[in-house]
């Protein structure tokens, strides 16, 4: 059982996929499982392993989501001879503590489009943690040279890439390309995804109107409420550089679950 955890977790972290692991790591008296039996808690519900089944099993699950969210550690104290363990059918009689573990894969970031704020974006990214990708269209400016921390550099279709790429939950995008007509594409293609975060630079003006589209479209409106639009978190930035700065900012600011203010900073020309 515990090789199927380990695996599964080894599996999870490659991926970017955000679980966390439980672990019993105390007991008094008569419990269904020892110290040291593990299982591991998906985002959507999923589990690998047990601490021992029934209501006690469900509610750290539960806790154990939880801290998925929040991306804090806690220890959950459970007495199985209370009434609710009476109820369930538990008479154990017990207590145990069992520890919750968010864990912490390398964040993986698409950086859609490959122009002057993408490069600088990229490069901060992968000094703070992220395993950086990179999507663009035109090859003079995805390539090695402009892009030498990213794990790796596509060239293709936007949209089309998009609409097929397998993106994890736990997934952040920045949409920053070279214009109107990519951003929008861009958009269309990630509607509805339920990724960690989805980011597209531009004026306010420029987001309502692309805002407005995806909604005549039909793309969900608690979707387009997640979008951080316009990107990054308020600085004052100006240049490429400084842009650059606020979104990663607004990135980290959420990999580390506080509030990014989701006010952004528009740049006239990003090409």
């Amino acid at each position: 059982m515990h090789e199927a955890v380990f695996k599964a977790a080894l599996r999870a972290l490659e991926r970017g996929e955000e679980a966390a692991l439980v672990t019993i790591v105390s007991t008094q008296g008569s419990t269904p499982q020892r110290v040291g039996a593990r299982m591991l808690v998906f985002a959507d519900g999923r589990i690998i392993g047990t601490i021992g089944g029934g209501c006690y099993e469900n509610d750290a699950a539960g806790k154990a989501r939880e801290s998925i969210r929040t991306r804090k550690a806690g220890i959950a104290r459970y007495d199985l001879s209370d009434a609710l363990a009476e109820e369930n059918g538990l008479i154990c009689g017990g207590r145990m503590d069992v520890f919750i573990e968010p864990l912490d894969p390398l964040p993986r970031l698409l950086v859609v489009g490959a122009g002057h704020v993408s490069r600088h974006v990229a490069r901060m990214a992968a000094d703070v943690g992220f395993r950086v990708h990179v999507l663009d269209d035109r090859e003079t400016f995805a390539n090695r040279d402009r892009f030498p921390s990213a794990a790796d550099v596509t060239v293709a279709d936007i949209a089309a890439f998009l609409a097929a790429a397998d993106l994890p939950p736990a997934a952040y995008v920045v949409v920053v390309t070279r214009g109107h007509t990519h951003d929008l594409a861009a958009m269309r293609a990630l509607a509805g995804r339920p990724l960690r975060y989805v980011g597209m630079i531009g004026s306010r003006a420029k987001v309502a109107r692309i805002f407005d589209a995806l909604a005549g479209e039909g793309a969900p409106a608690e979707w387009i409420a997640r979008v951080h639009a316009p990107i990054g978190l308020q600085i004052g930035a100006v240049t490429p550089e400084e842009i650059a700065v606020s979104i990663v900012a607004e990135l980290v600011a959420v990999r580390r679950g506080l509030p990014a203010d989701g006010a952004a900073v528009a740049m006239k020309d990003r090409r």
